[in-house]
């Protein structure tokens, strides 16, 4: 893969989470977006998001693995379905390519322990659990995508455990509130941890809000940059919220993190179109954004 793909403008896909449960997955606990490989009835449905996210404009695709990390797989009691659910992922994947070659597959790789917060474990543990993620990803994507991680240590760990496939890779930043990562970090020390094989960085799964505020430190980086914005109302909950939600029989975040009704793709285009023209050149969607909002995204590459 050539790794200035992302100097040029391009168009990632939408929250293929949220935009499955829309569609009527029903999470099996807390699986979410797992719980549309664990069941068969629901594999069409989630071969058809992919292609609509392709046909609404989308140039890259993003495994659906964000909650078959072993963590979460350990929590609802089938982590021995870890590599076959890793794998479906990787197929279903591939069968969007085969009918549109073009497109290119990122191989998500999430937060091996909880999401938003910094991974405090040793690093022998994470790079082994990113390892183990990778390595059955790797024969079906053209690069990985470090997706919502909270710390340099876990984007560390994560380039560590990739190394072996010879893989370019994109770094995904979340910020909760303002210029910090979960960890206390700030977006400019990924500097000292990256090397030849960084496609871009982007800061993933925010809002709108916490990209403009962190703009200027990423464009400082010089290297290319963007997002993937989501629709949540927050993503740092109370707490005692957040563990109403691991006991809730949904398993939907929006009963946490709540949605935003202001984001309508047109209201999101329009955002958009002020961060392209300040230089990101990485455009996408994260969670509560659709195929409709990619569609608004993809005219501002023809303007």
């Amino acid at each position: 893969m050539d790794i200035d793909y992302f100097k040029k403008v391009r168009i990632l896909d939408g929250g293929m989470g949220q935009e499955l449960l829309n569609r009527g997955v029903k999470s099996n606990g807390t699986l979410w977006s797992a719980s549309a490989l664990i069941d068969k009835k629901y594999h069409d449905i989630l071969l058809n998001t992919h292609l609509d996210f392709i046909k609404a404009g989308s140039e890259i695709i993003v495994t659906t693995t964000f909650t078959t990390r072993r963590k979460r797989l350990r929590e609802n009691n089938v982590e021995d379905k870890f590599e076959n659910l890793n794998k479906l992922a990787g197929e279903i994947a591939l069968k969007a390519k085969k009918k549109f070659p073009h497109i290119i597959i990122a191989g998500g790789l999430p937060p091996q322990h909880f999401t938003y917060q910094a991974d405090n474990r040793n690093e022998d543990e994470i790079r082994k659990d990113f390892y183990e993620q990778a390595k059955i990803l790797n024969p079906f994507v053209d690069f990985f995508y470090f997706d919502v991680l909270s710390s340099i240590k876990e984007f560390e760990c994560g380039i560590h455990a990739i190394k072996e496939f010879k893989k370019p890779y994109l770094i995904g930043i979340h910020i909760s509130d303002r210029k910090r990562l979960p960890s206390g970090e700030k977006i400019s020390e990924i500097k000292k941890i990256i090397d030849n094989q960084l496609l871009g960085i982007i800061l993933s799964c925010v809002s709108p809000e916490n990209f403009q505020v962190n703009l200027q430190e990423l464009k400082s980086l010089n290297v290319p940059f963007g997002f993937k914005l989501n629709a949540f109302i927050t993503t740092n909950p109370n707490p005692s919220i957040a563990e109403n939600y691991l006991k809730s029989k949904t398993g939907n975040p929006v009963e946490v993190l709540g949605k935003r009704e202001d984001l309508t793709p047109e209201n999101m285009a329009r955002i958009v179109d002020k961060f392209k023209s300040a230089g990101a050149t990485i455009l996408g969607g994260c969670c509560e954004t659709g195929p409709a909002h990619i569609q608004e995204l993809s005219k501002l590459i023809k303007k």
